[in-house]
């Protein structure tokens, strides 16, 4: 299930959610955008799980939930909880992060 996040409140969604995954991103960043259709297909391939996109930008309480210093940033979260985080453009990459929570 993707979903773009429009208010500061990514802390909650991980709270109420067994896994989630986020795309940290931003309007500017090129790099962002190379990997939105391939995050949404990962969403697609996994429709019980939350793929959030989120601004880093414009949320920066959500931001620091992963320690967010490079664009894009791909984070894991499991039972509330940061499993792990990756700044990639590689499709492998990204899917090992999400294999790696949902195992």
């Amino acid at each position: 299930m993707f979903s773009e996040i429009e208010q500061d409140n990514l802390a909650e969604v991980v709270a109420s959610n067994n896994l989630v995954v986020v795309q940290y991103s931003a309007s500017w960043c090129g790099n962002c955008r190379i990997m939105k259709p391939k995050f949404k297909m990962l969403a697609s391939q996994n429709d019980s799980i939350p793929f959030l996109m989120i601004d880093a930008e414009k949320f920066p309480e959500s931001r620091k939930l992963a320690k967010v210093d490079n664009l894009p940033t791909f984070a894991t979260f499991k039972n509330g909880e940061l499993v792990n985080q990756s700044q990639t453009t590689k499709l492998e990459v990204l899917t090992e992060l999400v294999n790696e929570v949902i195992g």
